[in-house]
């Protein structure tokens, strides 16, 4: 029997840790590895998720060591929150022996090559994303001050060293394989490609349940014929809100009664204030916050669903976790090009249509024609989910990875 070391500075009560580390760390559980979980928890947050976060390890078997997450101020809080972990983790070590550390994104990274380099244990390093490239590309740290551009060069360093020092190395897009084996000099061996994946059996048609629909249409006042433009998700740094918007406004020319539905944690207040902005009727607009639970039933009603990201540099390494969730459902899906491999699974499952933002002629063709896109087969995109995006091929491909780094 394994015993694993999973450092992840994201928090298990966050709806990331909830979708993306839970669900592979309890499929590996079941497959005989016993998982000591470092995670970093937000206040409100583990307020409200803490009791079921652990009720659902405890069954698994995944001992879930949280640590709160320090927020001010900037820089410092995290080098504070790193040298907690590193602490931590290595007081657990003394006592459990870990036979391998699997690090999630870059900050857990660096204390897992620390782990490595002291005890000489197993470091797999699971990227998430270029995460230096990210902060700069998503305006969070500024180049042009010199404090920002002296971290920005100390993680671009140790990047390189984390990518060479990894004994194996999680990608969540092909593309972005590529670039690591290139840029880092890294043998392609090394790097397996394992996206975001969806937890099909949750994501699944049988699971919608109709109370919640018609909870959902009686408070957004959503019609029993309008075809229904939908968003799943939180919109943050990434996701293109007023493009999205006015891909809407331009489809209500062609189709009038059209609605667009957010199902998302994000106040209501910022998207029909954007709205209004652009002389979008509000009365066609619907946003409503669903419980995990809640999701397959509210995106039940989605006819297509949009999401457009900045389509930069680190987004190259980026896979979508609403893509799978939404293919799951058999719903199509219109996003913009350049963003992580989305492009090739579109294409290859026949699950929505693409649109190039620097063409305006692009986003005109998208709308002629999304009716034929609404129309697409729910059973070949349902198809291409579990081919592509399955959490019990997730599950085995990082299976095989502890393998063969175990044995």
């Amino acid at each position: 029997m394994s015993t694993v070391l999973y450092l992840s500075y994201d928090g298990m009560t966050d709806p990331l840790g909830r979708s993306q580390v839970l669900p592979y760390l309890e499929g590996l559980s079941k497959k005989g590895v016993v998982f000591h979980l470092i995670s970093f928890e937000k206040k409100e947050q583990y307020e409200k998720g803490s009791s079921s976060v652990r009720e659902l390890t405890e069954k698994a078997g995944i001992h879930w060591h949280p640590l709160t997450y320090t927020k001010k101020p900037p820089v410092i809080s995290t080098l504070y929150d790193l040298s907690r972990m590193w602490t931590l983790a290595k007081k657990l070590h003394k006592t459990h022996s870990f036979n391998m550390v699997h690090c999630r994104s870059y900050l857990s990274g660096m204390v897992g090559m620390r782990m490595k380099s002291r005890f000489g244990i197993k470091y797999l390093f699971d990227i998430r994303g270029f995460w230096a490239d990210e902060r700069v590309e998503g305006g969070l740290w500024n180049l042009k001050n010199p404090v920002y551009k002296t971290i920005y060069d100390f993680f671009k360093k140790k990047e390189v060293a984390m990518f060479r020092s990894a004994d194996a190395i999680v990608s969540l897009t092909q593309k972005a394989s590529v670039i690591i084996a290139s840029d880092f000099k890294i043998n392609e061996d090394h790097i397996s490609v394992i996206p975001c994946c969806a937890d099909l059996n949750h994501f699944n048609r049988d699971r919608i349940q109709q109370n919640i629909v018609h909870e959902i249409r009686e408070s957004t006042r959503i019609g029993n014929h309008q075809p229904v433009l939908g968003y799943l998700g939180a919109i943050g740094t990434w996701y293109m809100l007023e493009e999205m918007l006015e891909f809407f406004k331009r489809m209500l020319v062609l189709h009038p009664k059209a609605y667009f539905l957010f199902i998302t944690p994000e106040h209501q207040k910022t998207i029909y204030e954007k709205a209004i902005q652009m002389g979008i009727p509000t009365n066609q607009i619907g946003v409503f916050s669903a419980k995990r639970e809640e999701v397959p039933s509210a995106i039940s009603l989605f006819d297509a669903s949009i999401f457009f990201i900045r389509p930069t540099f680190s987004k190259s390494a980026s896979s979508p976790t609403k893509q799978g969730e939404l293919m799951g459902m058999g719903i199509p899906i219109i996003c913009n090009t350049g963003i992580g491999d989305t492009d090739t699974i579109v294409k290859k499952y026949d699950s929505g249509d693409l649109v190039d933002l620097n063409d305006s002629l692009s986003i005109d063709k998208a709308i002629a024609k999304l009716s034929n896109t609404m129309n697409l087969s729910s059973e070949k995109i349902i198809s291409g989910a579990e081919d592509y995006f399955s959490l019990e091929h997730g599950v085995e491909k990082y299976n095989s990875i502890y393998k063969h780094l175990l044995n």
